[in-house]
């Protein structure tokens, strides 16, 4: 063992090296070390030791946290079909010029791949820049749709929060030219029908629009240049004080003093309709068109959003920037309020668990013609979700099935394994869920135990007489109650049985 600890410091040292751009005769040096310790590890093993873990930032998923996950995603994924979207797939990897400057500051998460045969292909970041390379590669003016599938980061993975770097991302977007509003409303019922759905406690959607932003970053006296850089300074609010962000725009990205506290009157400002008036009011952001055109957008979005009856969680809220490069109006992000003080708006510990935002330019990248698509859309993350769930399912002990299996077929006397196969057979083809145990002759007691176990519902027991009789035992495991069941009837009971 302390051979290897002197292995794996010896790599560190290596690997600190190379950070720091050191002389390469000494990082030629410090290798050659690390090399012949490696060797000597080898000789003294006399096998290659697999180390058995899954990379950082992934996990593997059991059966227990697969049924959670299938819930939530049978939840979602019902919402979007209710809201009538049609679901779409793309390739996991794309030409790494699809996503390069798609991001903004995020682009260093980016995962590039090697390069194979003359394609420079990276890893796919998120589901949004794909859908926009589908819709102009297919000159698609007019879509809704949804895609659910695994997106990578080259992140610092906090596992315990939900964040790694490989996940599921489950999308709804809606593409085409229609009336201001009327369909980033919809996205929002849709975040708010999710949430309300699978019970995670208080949330809140935060809504804010890339227009006012950049109208406010222009009144306060920020140079064009820096926009976005100061935009994503601000999308740290929800997560560190305004006097670390304001320190990091004066200190690290060269904002004056004068702009940054004009910035804070603004940005630690949010509520409702009576905000939005208020804006509509204000000498200097009044006076921009950019913010008027975004303020007036507000106002019209909320009077649709109090139609749907869900303003009670929607919060304006002039800190909202997300750092996306794509995004060209209004924005949004719900996340999970503590649940120990109703009146305290601070998400948990796992962040946002929702986001999204309209994004009109995206497409017209791609397109040759740089004809336009406007495009809003909702992205659910699953994982913080997950996260929470299996959290909550641990403290409560609930007992969770991973099968959907409605019957066990059993025998009460031995030499009847040809019966049980033939009943089991007729439930499978009759399309019920239907188990046996893997023995000739298994006791009753192993057979009862194995659905109190797994959480099955129903025995069909079968037995010398019951054959005689052309009838089933039907047991319900729950209560001991035992019936019999005409073989032509089985099915039909079963599935009456199991059916709530």
């Amino acid at each position: 063992m302390a051979e290897e600890a002197a292995v794996r410091a010896q790599a560190d040292t290596v690997r600190r090296l190379k950070q720091d751009n050191a002389d390469p005769d000494q990082i030629a040096k410090e290798v050659a070390k690390l090399l012949e310790m490696k060797a000597q590890l080898g000789e003294d093993e006399g096998k290659h030791k697999f180390v058995l873990k899954t990379p950082k930032g992934t996990r593997d998923y059991g059966p227990k946290q697969m049924a959670i996950r299938e819930r939530v995603f049978n939840a979602i994924i019902s919402c979007f079909k209710r809201h009538g979207a049609e679901v779409i797939d793309t390739p996991v990897f794309e030409l790494k010029e699809t996503l390069t400057g798609k991001y903004g500051e995020d682009s260093k998460l980016i995962y590039d791949l090697k390069d194979q045969g003359g394609e420079l292909l990276s890893l796919r970041y998120d589901l949004t820049v794909p859908f926009a390379r589908y819709l102009a590669m297919n000159k698609i003016t007019n879509m809704k749709r949804y895609h659910v599938a695994k997106v990578y980061r080259r992140d610092n993975p906090a596992m315990t929060r939900g964040r790694y770097r490989e996940f599921y991302q489950c999308d709804f977007d809606i593409a085409g030219q229609f009336d201001p509003m009327i369909p980033d409303a919809e996205c929002l019922k849709i975040v708010h029908e999710i949430l309300s759905d699978l019970e995670l406690g208080d949330f809140l959607i935060k809504v804010n629009d890339r227009r006012i932003l950049d109208g406010m970053f222009a009144v306060c006296g920020v140079p064009d240049s820096k926009f976005r850089t100061i935009c994503s300074s601000v999308d740290k609010l929800d997560k560190v004080p305004w006097e670390e962000v304001r320190s990091e725009m004066v200190g690290e990205k060269g904002l004056s003093p004068e702009a940054a506290d004009r910035i804070g009157e603004y940005v630690q400002l949010h509520g409702g309709l009576d905000l939005i008036e208020q804006l509509l009011q204000d000498p200097k952001l009044s006076q921009n068109k950019l913010a008027k055109e975004g303020l007036e957008d507000m106002k019209l979005l909320f009077e649709y959003l109090t139609l749907f009856g869900i303003t009670g969680k929607i919060s304006f809220d002039l800190s909202l920037a997300r750092g996306l490069d794509y995004y060209t109006g209004v924005i949004f992000e719900a996340v999970l309020l503590h649940q120990e003080n109703e009146h305290v708006e601070e998400p948990v510990s796992v962040g946002s668990v929702a986001g999204g935002g309209r994004y009109d330019g995206l497409v017209g990248m791609f397109d040759p013609k740089g004809r336009k698509v406007p495009c809003v859309g909702v992205s659910i993350g699953i994982e913080r979700i997950f996260s929470i769930l299996e959290q909550r399912l641990e403290a409560s002990e609930e007992k969770i099935r991973t099968t959907e299996t409605q019957v066990l077929v059993a025998s009460a006397q031995k030499k009847l394994l040809e019966e049980r196969l033939k009943l089991i057979s007729e439930l499978w083809d009759a399309g019920i869920k239907a188990e046996m145990l893997y023995k000739k002759n298994p006791k009753l007691l192993n057979q009862l135990q194995y659905c109190e176990e797994t959480g099955i519902p129903l025995v069909a027991i079968v037995g010398e007489q019951e054959l005689k009789d052309g009838v089933v035992k039907l047991r319900i495991v729950a209560s001991r109650e035992e019936v019999n069941v005409r073989r032509e009837s089985l099915v039909e009971e079963i599935r009456i049985r199991t059916s709530q």
